[in-house]
C-alpha cells in the first residue's frame, strides 16, 4: 500500500473529533445533548448486570437493595458526562428499567419505586408531571397539557363514577375501599384507564396545535404519569385484568393511554426481538416519570431516543436514532439501549453483541456505511468519559466499516489526484455518489413500503432558498435548503420544486391532503442530506491525501476540499478539521 494512503488513513482516524462537524467535545459535558451520558451510563449498568448484581425492586425489610448501589453508580456516571442530577436520575432509572429492573414493588411499608429511588439518590426535588417538558421537535410542550386535560375531565365528571362525598365513615381511606371491591374493581380501574386516556388525548392535541408532529408513545407516557399522580399507583385491580400481583393500576393506566394513543399492543426491541407489552411499558414509564425530579428538554430527548430502540419506533413517534435516517451524533441514544440489551442477552459475549449491532446497522439505515461510522465516532468519544462493555461492543461492531470507508476514499482520492483531477472535483464526485446512494436507498425503501415502483431524483440541492443570498447560506445548505425533487411512482412523475420554502408551507398551511401524503417521498432523502454533517469522511480523507501528495498549505487544502463538498459541508466546522487532518497526514508522512 502507498505510504501516502497509509498516512492519510492514520491521520483521518487519529482523533474522533475530526470525523464530524457535530460538537462532540461539548457533548462530553452535556452541552447540547445527553446521549454520551446515556451511553456511559449504559456501560456502568451493563457491567453491574454482567457481574450478577440484582436489579429487581422488592419490598424486603432492609434499608438498601443492590439496585440502590447500581442507581448511585449510574447517576454518578451520567453526572460525570455532564448530566445535571435530575437528568442523571431519569437516564439511570430508564436504563435500569430496560436492563431488567421493575418500576415498582411493595405496598405500603417497604414500598419502592424506581423513579423515586433515582430521584432521592440524585438529591433532587420532585416537580410533578405538569412541569416536565417533552423532547424538542423544533418546538416542545410540557406535561401541563396532560394534567389540564385530565382535570378538565375530572371537573366534568368524566373520569370516575365514585362520589367521594358520600363515602361512609371508615370506608374512604381504609382497606374496605382500597383493598375491596369498590376500590379494586371499580374506582381504581376507572380512574386509571379513563384518566390516562384523558391526559393522552390532551397531549396529542397540544402537540398538534403548536405545530409539532404528535408522538403517540410520549403522549401515552405523559397521560399515564398524570393520572398516576392521582390514582393509587400500585393498587391491585379486578381479576378480569389479570392475576393478582401481575396487574395493577399502573398497568391499567397504560392500557387507557395505549388505546387513546392508538399504539400497538406489543413492541419489539430492534435486533433481539424481545417483546414488550405496550400497556405495561407505558404504565411503568409513567410511574418512573411521575416520581422523577425535573428533567430538562435535553434529558427528555435522551429519554425519547431510548424508545427508538424499538422496531416500531417510527410508527409510535419515538425519536429518530433508531433509523432509517442517520441523525446528528447528539441524538444517538438508541444505540446505548440496543448494545446494552444485546450484551445482557449474550451474557457479555462481545463478539456476539458486535455481530448483532453490525446486523442492526446494516438492515435499518438508509446509509449503513455512514451509520456505522457515526456509531463508531460517538462510542469512541463516550470512552473518553467512561469505558465499558457497551462502548467496546459498539466499537468492535463498526471498526471494520470505518477502516474500509476511509481506505476507499483515500485510494479513490490518490488515484484521482494522480490522474490530474482537482481536489474540489474529487470531493464533489464523492458527494455525488452519496447523493445517488441516498436516492436509491429511499426509492428502494418506499417501493418496499408501498408495493409500487418508486424512483427518486434530487435534481437541485443548494442553499439560500428564501433568504437574501449570503456566504454562510451558500456554503452550508443544511440551513435554508433549496431542493428540487422528482419522484416517479409506477412511471408517473411528480415534481417538487422548492420543497422546503414552497411545497411544504403550501401543503401544511392550506391542508392539501394529496400533497401531504406525497411529500415524505421527497422529504426523507433531503433530510438525510441535511443532517450529513455528522460524518465528514468525504472531506477530511481527500484533504489528508492531498497533503501527502502536494506542498499546498493545509488551510488552502481544507478550503478547497470544502468548496467541493456541496452535501457533506451541511453545517460549519469542516475547514478547521480538514486542515488539522492535513497537518497530521503530512507529519505522519515525514516519518516514512
Amino acid at each position: 500500500m502507498k505510504k501516502e494512503i497509509v498516512s492519510a488513513i492514520m491521520a483521518s482516524v487519529s482523533d474522533v473529533d475530526m470525523l464530524t462537524n457535530d460538537r462532540i467535545e461539548a457533548l462530553t459535558k452535556g452541552h447540547g445533548m445527553l446521549n454520551i451520558a446515556a451511553i456511559c451510563t449504559a456501560n456502568t449498568i451493563a457491567q453491574e448486570v454482567l457481574r450478577g448484581t440484582q436489579l429487581k425492586l422488592t419490598d424486603e425489610n432492609v434499608q438498601y437493595l443492590p439496585i440502590d448501589t447500581v442507581l448511585k453508580k449510574a447517576i454518578d456516571t451520567a453526572e460525570l458526562a455532564g448530566a445535571d442530577p435530575a437528568n442523571a436520575a431519569l437516564i439511570a432509572a430508564t436504563l435500569c428499567y430496560f436492563a431488567g429492573s421493575n418500576a415498582q414493588a411493595g405496598v405500603p411499608a417497604g414500598n419502592r419505586k424506581l423513579g423515586a429511588m433515582a430521584r432521592m439518590i440524585a438529591g433532587v426535588d420532585r416537580c410533578g408531571v405538569l412541569a416536565i417538558p417533552t423532547a424538542k421537535v423544533n418546538n416542545r410542550i410540557s406535561g401541563y397539557a396532560a394534567v389540564k386535560a385530565l382535570y378538565d375531565d375530572i371537573f366534568d365528571n368524566k373520569v370516575s363514577r365514585i362520589d367521594g362525598s358520600i363515602l361512609p365513615l371508615g370506608v374512604g381511606g381504609g382497606p374496605l375501599y382500597g383493598h375491596g371491591a369498590l376500590g379494586e374493581d371499580v374506582a381504581f380501574p376507572e380512574l386509571a384507564k379513563n384518566g390516562a386516556a384523558s391526559g393522552t388525548r390532551g397531549m396529542l392535541k397540544a402537540y398538534a396545535n403548536v405545530g409539532m408532529p404528535p408522538s403517540p408513545i410520549m403522549a401515552a407516557i405523559f397521560g399515564a404519569a398524570a393520572i398516576l399522580e392521582i390514582v393509587h399507583p400500585d393498587s391491585e385491580v379486578a381479576e378480569e385484568y389479570g392475576e393478582i400481583f401481575k396487574a395493577n393500576s399502573a398497568y391499567l393506566a397504560g392500557m387507557g393511554a395505549v388505546e387513546a394513543a392508538g399504539l400497538p399492543e406489543k413492541l419489539h426491541i430492534r435486533g433481539t426481538s424481545e417483546e414488550y407489552d405496550t400497556a405495561r411499558l407505558v404504565g411503568d414509564l409513567g410511574v418512573i416519570l411521575k416520581d422523577i425530579g425535573g428533567p430538562s428538554v435535553v434529558g427528555m430527548i435522551a429519554f425519547e431516543e431510548m424508545l427508538s430502540a424499538f422496531e416500531e419506533s417510527l410508527a409510535i413517534g419515538a425519536g429518530f436514532s433508531g433509523g432509517p435516517l442517520q441523525p446528528p451524533l447528539g441524538h444517538m441514544t438508541a444505540d446505548a439501549v440496543l448494545a446494552m440489551k444485546v450484551l445482557i442477552e449474550s451474557k457479555g459475549d462481545l463478539e456476539k453483541a458486535a455481530d448483532k449491532i453490525k446486523e442492526i446497522k446494516e438492515n435499518f439505515w438508509l446509509e449503513p456505511e455512514f451509520a456505522k461510522v457515526a456509531t463508531n465516532t460517538i462510542s469512541r468519544k463516550a470512552e473518553q468519559v467512561n469505558r465499558g462493555p457497551v462502548t467496546k461492543a459498539m466499537i468492535l461492531a463498526t471498526d471494520g466499516a470505518v477502516t474500509k470507508a476511509v481506505y476507499d476514499r483515500a485510494k479513490f482520492t490518490y488515484d484521482q489526484l494522480k490522474n490530474g483531477n482537482e481536489l474540489d472535483e474529487i470531493v464533489r464526485m464523492l458527494d455525488d455518489e452519496k447523493l445517488e446512494n441516498v436516492e436509491n436507498a429511499c426509492g428502494h425503501l418506499f417501493s418496499q413500503m408501498t408495493g409500487k415502483d418508486i424512483v427518486i431524483k434530487i435534481t437541485s440541492y443548494k442553499g439560500c432558498a428564501r433568504r437574501k443570498p449570503n456566504d454562510f447560506l451558500m456554503k452550508y445548505c443544511g440551513f435554508d435548503t433549496d431542493a428540487n425533487v422528482e419522484v416517479t411512482v409506477d412511471g408517473e412523475k411528480v415534481v417538487f420544486e422548492g420543497l422546503s420554502h414552497k411545497v411544504i408551507p403550501d401543503a401544511v398551511i392550506n391542508k392539501k391532503q394529496d400533497l401531504l401524503e406525497a411529500i415524505p417521498l421527497a422529504a426523507v432523502p433531503v433530510v438525510e442530506l441535511q443532517l450529513c454533517g455528522h460524518t465528514i469522511i468525504n472531506i477530511i480523507v481527500p484533504a489528508a491525501v492531498a497533503a501527502t501528495l502536494t506542498d499546498i498549505p493545509p488551510k488552502d487544502i481544507a478550503e478547497k476540499a470544502v468548496t467541493g463538498a456541496y452535501i457533506s459541508s451541511a453545517i460549519p466546522g469542516a475547514i478547521p478539521r480538514a486542515e488539522e487532518v492535513a497537518n497530521r497526514a503530512r507529519k505522519i508522512m515525514s516519518e516514512f
